[in-house]
């Protein structure tokens, strides 16, 4: 039963990670966009990108540090 309970965890931390490197990659990407944006519209369209992806990421990790317990490794996911 543990066990079981402890490969719950492992495969919620993981999806989670997953989830983090997924809404980083977004982030990075919006931020990439707002620099070659023209218009108005194109411009105010990135800058929510980047505020929805930076809002869901800091989401995301105050998640991940009230989850209790060792995690993977996180290589090459946090900055």
């Amino acid at each position: 039963m543990q066990r079981e309970v402890e490969k719950e965890e492992l495969a919620s931390k993981l999806e989670l990670k997953a989830e983090i490197k997924e809404t980083l990659t977004q982030w990075e990407n919006a931020k990439r966009f707002f620099h070659h944006a023209r218009g108005k519209e194109q411009i105010d369209y990135a800058i929510f990108c980047i505020i929805t992806a930076e809002k869901r990421y800091d989401m995301l990790l105050s998640k991940a540090k009230r989850m209790r317990g060792p995690w993977p490794k996180w290589e090459g996911i946090v900055k």
